[in-house]
């Protein structure tokens, strides 16, 4: 397999060579910041970039942005990232899509060589490695950006309910829109139907069952 190694710790850089050449791996470059990193995966086109996160120029994250833009431009190459931490944010863009040939180890907590040189195979074969802390705290962070995640299931239920509520509120202001017509044509009957010579006006039980009908719509 074919590796660039992107570590700005030299000592690191040299052990990680040394490890992966002797593991039978053929590293074809080993860099000490992002954007040499970029430009190496350019020229040699790897099968396999290991990057750390903290790199020059700026020693936040940008190995981390590097390997997004290598998976952009050049998806067929995996990506194991190494860091002394999670970087929440460009991790969950990095695992966002398909997390084929991606793989995200703590430094910290890889056991030991035989471990790591399994992780570098199975991601430069197309597989996917991610320390479990990394998915705990990537999680974590959706959740946090997510109100509706932070909600009991009994308040996403109430929640759900407020288009049925709205529902009905719609619904009583168009009963209460009927019981207002209905009244002023009742108030105004007898004096229509006197005018035209039509029927008597409706009686006292006729408007208490009209009135009742009204009523059931509220």
């Amino acid at each position: 397999m074919r590796i660039v190694i992107a570590e700005d710790s030299v000592l690191l850089r040299a052990g990680l060579t040394r490890f992966l050449t002797e593991g039978g791996e053929e590293i074809v470059a080993a860099v000490g910041d992002a954007v040499a990193l970029v430009e190496a995966v350019e020229r040699h086109r790897p099968d396999l970039a290991v990057v750390d996160v903290r790199m020059p120029p700026t020693h936040t994250d940008d190995g981390l942005r590097a390997a997004l833009e290598i998976r952009r431009r050049w998806p067929a190459v995996g990506i194991l990232v190494l860091s002394q931490y999670v970087e929440e944010r460009y991790a969950s863009e990095l695992l966002a899509g398909d997390t084929g040939g991606i793989g995200y180890l703590l430094k910290d907590r890889i056991a030991d060589v035989g471990d790591f040189l399994d992780a570098v195979r199975r991601v430069g074969s197309g597989g996917a490695v991610l320390d479990p802390e990394v998915v705990a705290q990537i999680l974590a962070r959706s959740r946090r950006h997510d109100p509706i995640a932070t909600l009991t299931p009994r308040e996403r239920g109430a929640l759900a309910d407020g288009g049925g509520s709205q529902q009905r509120c719609d619904r009583r202001g168009v009963g209460r829109r009927r019981r207002r017509g209905r009244e002023a044509r009742e108030q105004h009957l007898p004096e229509a139907r006197a005018d035209t010579g039509g029927g008597r006006p409706p009686s006292g039980a006729r408007r208490a069952a009209l009135a009742r009908g009204v009523r059931g719509c509220r």
